[in-house]
């Protein structure tokens, strides 16, 4: 498989385990998507003055897809992010938080906790999840990728772990913009190279840390069949990324841009 190793990719910040860099990512068609446009990590809650200097200043960020929820950012807090006048923030929870399918509690719960699935019930957990997301914030979804398509310099998509909400957002993106699938599941399973600081930051906060216990760390794994079971159940569903998103309300000038900004590397407007 032709592009850079997940090894280059990687982005060293103290206050973040899980970021990298979607560029060299191979293509079907020929070519590697472009570096410096699409991030992906793990909540940025904890930056340090040097990792905003270095996203902002050294990357060239200027937004940030935030897919957590609001309890999520009402428990943790926006991040210093928040602070820097040249990053836009945009909040796309992939969680159902209002309406009758509302999993947001009061008391400040988090939505997933005990959530049941009603939807793909033959499906393991991972891909019932992934699933989930389609169908209860397509908006969200959309939302996002026009997020990545239209910023004005680099995007970071995050959530808590970076691993399953940014991982199925930034999944279609690479769908969608013709990325080779055995590099997109690739990407999906990297995580699990960063998973022992991840779940070790994830342990000391105390909105994710009752989650994680009397779970193994391999139950934490990203597995690639999730992710390949999910991508297929779209592609029969649904005609691949690009025909959900199509169908969602992502136009083709949308699809367009997204295109010029990942693999050509050019603002699309």
């Amino acid at each position: 498989m032709a592009g850079t190793t997940t090894r280059s990719r990687w982005i060293a910040l103290q206050g973040a385990a899980n970021v990298r860099d979607l560029g060299g990512l191979p293509l079907r068609d020929g070519g590697a998507t472009a570096s410096g446009v699409l991030m992906r990590a793990d909540n940025l809650q904890g930056l340090t003055a040097r990792d905003v200097s270095r996203l902002v200043g050294d990357l060239g960020v200027r937004a940030v897809v935030d897919l957590r929820t609001e309890v999520e950012v009402e428990l943790e807090g926006p991040g210093p992010l928040v602070a820097e006048d040249r990053v836009e923030i945009h909040h796309r929870s992939l969680m159902p938080e209002v309406g009758a399918r509302t999993d947001l509690a009061l008391d400040g719960t988090l939505p997933w906790q005990g959530r049941e699935f009603e939807n793909d019930r033959g499906e393991s957990g991972a891909v019932q999840a992934y699933l989930s997301y389609l169908l209860d914030r397509p908006d969200s979804v959309v939302g996002a990728l026009r997020d990545i398509a239209y910023a004005s310099g680099g995007v970071v998509v995050h959530c808590a772990a970076g691993k399953d909400r940014t991982g199925m957002v930034c999944a279609l993106a690479l769908e969608l913009v013709g990325v080779e699938r055995a590099a997109v599941i690739a990407d999906y399973v990297a995580t699990g190279e960063r998973l022992e600081p991840l779940l070790a930051r994830l342990r000391a906060s105390p909105t994710y840390a009752a989650d994680l216990e009397g779970r193994s760390p391999e139950s934490h794994r990203p597995r690639a069949e999730a992710m390949s079971r999910t991508l297929e159940l779209v592609d029969e569903r649904h005609g691949g990324a690009a025909g959900w998103l199509a169908a969602h309300g992502f136009e083709a000038a949308d699809a367009g841009a997204l295109r010029q900004r990942l693999v050509d590397g050019r603002p699309s407007r």
